[in-house]
């Protein structure tokens, strides 16, 4: 993990994480397949787990006022099923399954959301689809920190205003990003080098949280879940690609 190819990727990919701590979720899909450019992708979702949870302090702090405590409550139940399915499923599921799978439902939804923009009428946070999307959530996130595809199925035909929605994604992914940190211990992804070149990376991780929360705050309320959804497929395109790859 050296070399200026490998510095420049990976301070790309700690912005993706901070600007997604600052409210724009989906960006954070992108940092380990930036970093998986230069090393392996098991490597680089073990480098940036704690960058992960660096940026969400600072993330909790800018949106403490601003959430959804019945959408943070089911989603979190779900991860919390979805990271423990993860961690003991790590040896056994196909990292390309998973992506390509993320990858669909995600270009799915966003094409749905972009051909058929009628939204009509707000749907309530049901628990069952909650509880779905958020072991969906949970385990994806395991796998390649990729959980912002399937809760923004979930999350986004709620219709929350852009602060709240950008609040409740972060707190959700905080909660799901701590309770990694165990699995991810146990499997040895959190050596002592992947920690040392993580506090470096946190640095403008943490810078671009603030840039995040500026975005949210001067862009249009439209324009932004129009960003979000365009972002989302952009995304999701990408991981089938990775996945095919």
């Amino acid at each position: 993990m050296d070399g200026m190819t490998f510095w420049i990727l990976a301070v790309t990919a700690s912005l993706c994480v901070g600007l997604s701590k600052g409210g724009l979720p989906a960006l954070g899909v992108l940092g380990v397949p930036i970093l998986s450019l230069a090393i392996s992708p098991v490597t680089a979702a073990g480098l940036l787990l704690p960058i992960f949870c660096v940026s969400d302090m600072f993330g909790l702090y800018a949106y403490r006022k601003n959430y959804d405590r019945r959408v943070i409550l089911l989603i979190c139940i779900g991860a919390t099923a979805g990271v423990a399915f993860g961690g003991l499923t790590a040896h056994l599921v196909p990292e390309w399954l998973v992506t390509l799978l993320i990858g669909l439902i995600g270009a799915i939804f966003a094409l749905n959301r972009l051909l058929r923009p009628a939204l009509g009428e707000a749907r309530h946070a049901r628990t069952a689809p909650g509880l779905f999307w958020g072991a969906l959530t949970g385990f994806t996130s395991f796998i390649s920190h990729a959980g912002a595809p399937p809760y923004q199925v979930y999350a986004m035909p709620l219709r929350m205003p852009k602060a709240v929605f950008a609040g409740t994604s972060t707190i959700i992914f905080a909660y799901v990003n701590g309770i990694k940190l165990i699995p991810y211990w146990f499997l040895g992804q959190l050596s002592a080098e992947n920690l040392a070149v993580s506090a470096w990376l946190a640095l403008p991780a943490v810078a671009a949280v603030f840039l995040g929360v500026w975005l949210v705050k001067i862009i249009p309320e439209r324009l932004f879940f129009l960003l979000v959804t365009w972002g989302l497929l952009l995304i999701s395109l990408r991981l089938i690609w990775q996945a095919l790859a």
